[in-house]
């Protein structure tokens, strides 16, 4: 048995949305602000039993509730009878569970037919008014009450005011627990993949508050975990997590000698009690003196009872202090040791996680103490859903890739559970790190997309985006990307738009570029990838599903048209050709190098609407005027590195030699003798082509550090072609409506 999936609805960000998880591990990634713990509270809450406040309603729903509190104002109006109104605006929760025929035994309270033979169960879980004609009357009391108030209180110049309940969504911020509570009904499972979701039935309405209860154990780790500084002072000392609270509890919970003693447990009471009696003594000759004088006092008297002293020794007390848990800091001197809150705080961070989900793991098979305290007639749950927030909090980059590569076998290190493979577990992480996302099949990455307020809803809302459409596939395309983004980084699914550019140099440049001139953009989480341009769109499946705004940064490389495609000097009106497959293949679909040269800006931008709205915008070398020798003359370049020297031109010419370097291989000594000792610009043109395509592999890197070296990033004029793309760029991530 396992969750397949979920459907959320009027949960803050999450207004409707369908999460599908994966068989072991589920990761949600996206941007900040996307609806990632949105998605982890609504688990925590409807599965868990965590309390509802207000705030948890979509807030555009407000309008609607408000609307309903109106209704209900008017005097003539009837006490409603049913709930239908109410079913688009509270928060509501599909559990989509795949059980076995053999399993019928543990969900028979949820099976919709008698004629049902395994495969799709749901339940839904409707935060719903628990009497509907409870919350209608004591609201119209309140409401007409305040109202009459305000009336008897008005003045000539008294100022208006608005007393409790202004209005129905006031009235419930306060008392929403009072009146409202989880509902569940059996949904029909023919219509678990329709694309819309089937209305609430109510003649299915479950017996049991939670029929998931005795299916489903859940547990969390929430990002907050309370770790701070030792030194730190305030209520952060008194809260703060400790690994000792921990082994506390778990010591308490399945440990403890003195619950329920077992044979293997008389060694370590019969020890107990030698050490009692032994400090009984003590006490007793050591107290003499004093208890003789109080005798002496006349009391006790006769008939007064004797005063003794007899402790009580309890194994968990042991326990009951802050350097309960040590940490050696020498193999060979076993006194040096510090208590564990001296420990770094990513240390302590990891060993509390991990000893969570053994805790977790533990609880769930009832080890030691706890099957015995369990009512026998008590079964164990045959599916445990364990929840992780934002698990990189003080971790260094491995650390959190050694926790996500172990915390799924840690949850399954059990004998009971490696011999009965029917009881599952499932662990879903939400996180912002690319890092634990690298580790991770992408396949199983959840990708949490952030949608604009438009006229549909006022508000931001999220949707959330299956990637298994991309990286469950075998094909080719497939494989590089995972390669790719294996080998590089995975911001991309954390970014709010990506750049991808073709060389190191524009992946060392570009940055300061915006940095410097684009302060809207720079404040903004944009992914930069270095993709040669003969590969970048092999990841537009990926950036199709993200549906993230792209800036594609290519070089026209201009060619000669015969089948050999001889890289070629960019020139007007001699039939070249780009051959740049994000150009000619992808996305313009022109290989023509004058009409390239001359594409409107317009046409550079592709706009996709087929899922949510987003752009991708491709930019390359545009010709640029230059002033050569008192001459107004138009440079054309095919590389960001030529691009680059014509739009900076004088200052590549005017470079003094301190500047330049005495370095006879250095790039931008070369162009700069180049710039100097051309007569024409034909010459010039050959020269700096020339100069940057011959020599080593990697010219490109060496120009870039060169020109880093030598001059300042914020004194370089941007290539014109690049410009346009980070101006659209940044223009494009304004807040804009759909």
């Amino acid at each position: 048995m396992r969750i397949s999936s979920i459907n959320v609805q009027n949960f803050r960000k999450l207004q409707q949305c369908r999460i599908d998880f994966s068989e072991n591990t589920t990761l949600f990634v996206g941007a900040n602000n996307s609806g990632k713990t949105s998605a982890m509270d609504a688990l925590g809450k409807f599965l868990a039993g965590r309390s509802f406040v207000f705030n948890d309603f979509t807030i555009s729903n407000r309008t609607a509730i408000n609307a309903i509190g109106e209704e209900w104002a008017n005097k003539e109006y009837k006490i409603p009878e049913d709930l239908a109104k109410w079913d688009n605006l509270v928060p509501i929760m599909d559990v989509w569970l795949e059980v076995e025929h053999s399993e019928i035994h543990y969900v028979a309270s949820i099976i919709p037919t008698l004629k049902w033979r395994g495969g799709k169960l749901g339940v839904r879980l409707a935060f719903q008014p628990k009497d509907i004609s409870k919350l209608f009357t004591e609201y119209r009391e309140a409401y007409f009450a305040a109202r009459t108030t305000e009336t008897a209180g008005k003045g000539k110049d008294a100022p208006h005011i608005n007393l409790y309940p202004k209005n129905l969504c006031d009235f419930l911020d306060k008392k929403l627990n009072t009146y409202f509570s989880i509902k569940s009904y059996v949904l029909d499972p023919k219509q678990s993949e329709a694309d819309v979701l089937q209305p609430t039935p109510y003649g299915m309405e479950c017996f049991t508050e939670n029929p998931l209860k005795d299916i489903i154990r859940i547990d969390m780790i929430d990002a907050q975990r309370g770790f701070s500084d030792p030194d730190s002072s305030g209520d952060t000392e008194r809260s703060r997590k400790q690994l000792s609270t921990q082994m506390r509890s778990y010591y308490d919970k399945h440990l403890d000698p003195e619950k329920l003693p077992t044979p293997k447990d008389l060694e370590i009471l019969e020890v107990t009690e030698q050490a009692r009696c032994v400090f009984d003594k003590n006490l007793a000759d050591k107290f003499a003196p004093a208890i003789s004088e109080l005798e002496g006092l006349g009391y006790p008297g006769v008939t007064d009872p004797k005063i003794t002293i007899t402790t009580k020794v309890s194994t968990s007390e042991t326990l009951k202090h802050d350097s309960a848990v040590q940490y050696a800091l020498s193999k060979n001197d076993g006194t040096l040791k510090l208590p564990e809150k001296y420990n770094g705080l990513g240390y302590q961070n990891l060993i509390s996680m991990v000893f969570d989900l053994m805790s977790f793991r533990d609880s769930w098979m009832r080890v030691g103490k706890a099957r015995q305290e369990q009512d026998t007639t008590d079964t164990i749950e045959p599916l445990h859903l364990v929840l992780v927030e934002e698990p990189e909090a003080h971790l260094h980059m491995q650390v959190q890739q050694v926790f996500i590569r172990k915390a799924y076998s840690v949850l399954r290190n059990h004998k009971f559970l490696k011999d009965n493979k029917n009881f599952a577990t499932q662990l879903v992480i939400s996180t912002h790190s690319s890092h634990i996302a690298r580790e991770t099949d992408f396949a199983d990455l959840r990708y949490f997309k952030r949608l604009p307020e438009c006229a549909i809803c006022n508000v931001a809302t999220a949707k959330v985006i299956n990637l298994s459409d991309v990286f469950g596939k075998e094909d080719k395309t497939d494989k590089f990307v995972t390669r790719y983004l294996q080998t590089t980084h995975c911001d991309l699914f954390f970014a709010d738009a990506a750049i991808l550019v073709e060389g190191s140099a524009e992946s060392m440049l570009v940055p300061h570029f915006i940095k410097d001139h684009y302060p809207e953009l720079h404040q903004r989480y944009v992914s930069i990838l270095n993709i040669n341009g003969r590969h970048s769109h092999r990841l537009s499946p990926l950036i199709d599903k993200l549906c993230l705004p792209t800036l594609v940064i290519s070089d026209l490389d201009s060619v000669e048209p015969d089948g050999h495609h001889k890289a070629a000097r960019p020139v007007r009106n001699k039939g070249l050709i780009s051959s740049n497959y994000a150009i000619t293949d992808w996305l313009i679909k022109e290989k023509n190098l004058d009409e390239l040269l001359d594409l409107p800006a317009e046409r550079k931008v592709f706009t996709n609407e087929t899922a949510y709205k987003y752009s991708i915008r491709i930019a390359y070398q545009t010709p640029i005027k230059i002033d050569f020798d008192g001459t107004p003359t138009e440079a054309l370049s095919s590389t960001f590195e030529d691009s680059m020297v014509y739009t900076n031109y004088k200052l590549f010419k005017n470079l003094k030699e301190d500047n330049v370097g005495s370095d006879a291989g250095s790039l931008i000594k070369k162009v700069n003798i180049a710039l100097s000792a051309a007569k024409s610009f034909d010459e010039l043109h050959k020269q700096i082509y020339s100069e940057l395509r011959d020599g080593k592999s990697d010219q490109k890197a060496e120009f870039a550090l060169d020109l880093i070296y030598t001059i300042d990033p914020s004194e370089l004029t941007i290539p014109p072609y690049i410009a346009e793309g980070l101006e659209w760029l940044q223009t494009f991530l304004h807040p804009e409506e759909c």
